[in-house]
């Protein structure tokens, strides 16, 4: 197995909770509340374990809340690199209507980041021994933290040999691809924001896809398109990957379960298509379950067995 870092940059507390109807101006009386480790990088390594694999979390944490990540990461049996931070790691906030079967997502901004505190997490990734083949930086990035940064990880990961997936959004991922990096994973929006156009339909997909690959800025591309699956495009060709039919209860953690699906495939040794497939089914696991809950071992490899390529 490939040694997997996963790295959260902007990660959070996720609180769940359920009332019977949401109303404005009245005291609303929810049920107790479910803690849950949150952020892109820590969601991803939370689901690889799922799957049977297993990564090291690098990420943020600062203040009480901070302390709280570390212990429910500890709880999951996730081995983590917390580096501290002065101010107080953010908490979003969930609640699910009973009555209506609607869910309400709260996200709180991020916590301000000193420059000091993240070129000295920049410094903590040459403590890591062995050092990793592949690095995920995933989630968005709190203020003080520079949009190239993981353009920097990029480039921190060629030089010691590793591949580098991305999966974040804006000016962070543009900067990324400018680098150069082994796989990103953008939804539909994201790959017309990256090419400054809209996408009409399938053949512009697959032409804005493939000029990723082509331009340098990623060796693959994994276009997320929800209930229709993903498109990869790679130096290989191109390859769209139908998901399977799944009862849906929440698409909370669908992408980062996808991205763990991926990883996990890819520090199995698995060629390029057959990681993206289990992507696939890992992110349709992912919505068959309620709340902020990721994929499931059992439901992905159930899954993966009815994938097919178009």
């Amino acid at each position: 197995m490939k040694r997997v870092v996963t790295i959260t940059m902007n990660p959070c507390i996720d609180k769940n909770a359920s009332v019977k109807t949401v109303k404005a101006e009245r005291k609303l009386r929810c049920f107790r509340p479910r803690y849950e480790p949150g952020g892109g990088g820590i969601n991803v390594s939370r689901a690889i374990s799922r799957l049977g694999g297993k990564s090291t979390a690098f990420f943020l944490a600062g203040g009480p809340t901070g302390e709280m990540l570390r212990e429910l990461l500890q709880q999951d049996d996730i081995p983590l690199v917390a580096f501290g931070i002065r101010s107080h790691t953010r908490e979003n906030l969930i609640v699910y209507e009973e009555s209506s079967g609607e869910q309400y997502r709260f996200g709180m901004p991020g916590p301000k980041v000193e420059e000091e505190e993240w070129k000295a997490f920049m410094k903590e990734l040459d403590t890591v021994e062995p050092k990793p083949d592949l690095i995920v930086g995933s989630g968005s990035l709190p203020p003080g933290v520079p949009e190239d940064f993981y353009a920097r990880v990029s480039k921190w990961g060629k030089s010691h040999g590793a591949r580098t997936i991305v999966d974040t959004s804006g000016d962070s991922l543009a900067q990324a691809c400018g680098e150069g990096v082994f796989l990103v994973k953008p939804n539909l929006r994201e790959l017309e924001l990256l090419h400054g156009k809209s996408i009409d339909n399938e053949e512009e997909e697959e032409e804005l896809a493939r000029k990723l690959v082509e331009d340098g800025s990623a060796e693959v591309v994994v276009v997320s398109l929800g209930a229709a699956g993903a498109l990869l495009a790679w130096k290989e060709g191109l390859e769209r990957v139908r998901a399977p039919r799944v009862p849906i209860k929440s698409k909370v953690g669908a992408g980062d379960s996808m991205v763990a699906g991926i990883v996990t495939g890819l520090s199995r040794g698995w060629k390029i298509p057959d990681a993206v497939r289990l992507g696939v089914a890992a992110g349709a696991a992912a919505v068959m379950t309620p709340g902020t809950e990721l994929c499931s071992g059992e439901d992905t490899d159930r899954l993966y067995e009815r994938i097919k390529v178009l």
